[in-house]
């Protein structure tokens, strides 16, 4: 979605084909024996990207680089960040730090070879149907990676200033109050197109839901809609009873609610099933919530451990 809104990108554009390259620029994905005969492991990570992963005070922070921590910990190994630029798409970012290397990034020792790839790509939604799509010949095409260990489940939220609007029931009322929204993301597309377009002119676009924030603060927009673990960050960064969550769901937006989990290369997968084993540990002993809540994100168990009566 944008340059790519990172995840909120993801949601809105997973359903592009990947282009399955392979050759002698390829990186060397690493298999289980490999990462812990070297004594460390590399993870994937989004630049800029708080509450998951970013600099605070000069030193990695975030929800992924905290669980980075928790796999190197479970491995016996180092943690080396494999900080990660988004692409246009899933499929690129899959690409490009999973399995093959972006073209740019090149081995300064050797010209003609990509640098290492990640072992475990963070924050990966998670969706069996994207997991195995097949082209037009009937062959999967994320062969060459796989996706796995759900950990969290996503929504979109939307938070409110409280000094400009009484609540937020329906989305309507954003044909008339301005709402800030992070540029080619889901939320904006959605606001700009949904009922008729009688949204589209009180929709105002930001790099990132920390400057549409930012915005609503300083008086320019009403609303702010993101994904809920941004915004439940932001709401704690700012600790003020003025700004609050609404309730409202989306009518007709589409995927509303989606799992994360983590990609690895399709040769990688005794290091996926270690991982794997953590965060089902993590998530049934409740050390997943409470890492979350240092964060003041609501968690949400993925799909797989929602159980039904």
């Amino acid at each position: 979605m944008m340059k790519c809104s990172k995840l909120s990108s993801f949601v809105a554009s997973w359903l592009l084909p990947a282009c399955l390259l392979a050759g002698s620029e390829q990186a060397q994905a690493r298999i289980y024996d490999d990462v812990v005969d070297s004594g460390f492991v590399r993870i994937g990570v989004y630049r800029d990207f708080p509450p998951y992963s970013f600099e605070r005070d000069g030193e990695p922070a975030g929800i992924d680089v905290d669980l980075g921590k928790e796999i190197a910990d479970e491995l016996g190994v180092e943690m080396r960040l494999h900080w990660m630029t988004p692409d246009e798409t899933l499929d690129d970012d899959l690409r490009n730090n999973v399995w093959k290397g972006h073209y740019l990034d090149k081995d300064e020792n050797n010209p003609l070879a990509m640098k290492n790839v990640a072992d475990v790509m963070m924050r990966v939604p998670y969706d069996r149907d994207y997991a195995y799509k097949r082209d037009s010949m009937g062959l999967i095409i994320n062969d060459l990676v796989v996706m796995m260990s759900p950990y969290h489940q996503e929504r979109w939220q939307l938070t409110y200033d409280s000094e400009k609007l009484d609540s937020v029931r329906t989305l309507a009322k954003f044909q008339y109050h301005p709402i800030g929204v992070e540029v080619d993301s889901l939320p904006a597309f959605y606001l700009t197109s949904a009922m008729q377009g009688r949204m589209r002119d009180k929709t105002h676009h930001y790099t990132n839901p920390r400057v549409a924030f930012k915005a609503m603060k300083e008086g320019e927009v009403s609303a702010v809609m993101g994904m809920r673990s941004e915004i439940d960050w932001l709401l704690k960064r700012e600790n003020s009873s003025r700004y609050r969550l609404a309730e409202n769901g989306f009518p007709a937006m589409g995927k509303q609610v989606w799992d994360i989990g983590i990609a690895v290369g399709e040769a990688d997968r005794d290091l996926g099933y270690a991982v794997e084993s953590l965060f089902d540990r993590m998530i049934r002993d409740g050390s997943m919530e409470e890492l979350f809540a240092q964060y003041g994100v609501t968690y949400e168990s993925p799909s797989l451990y929602i159980t039904t009566p």
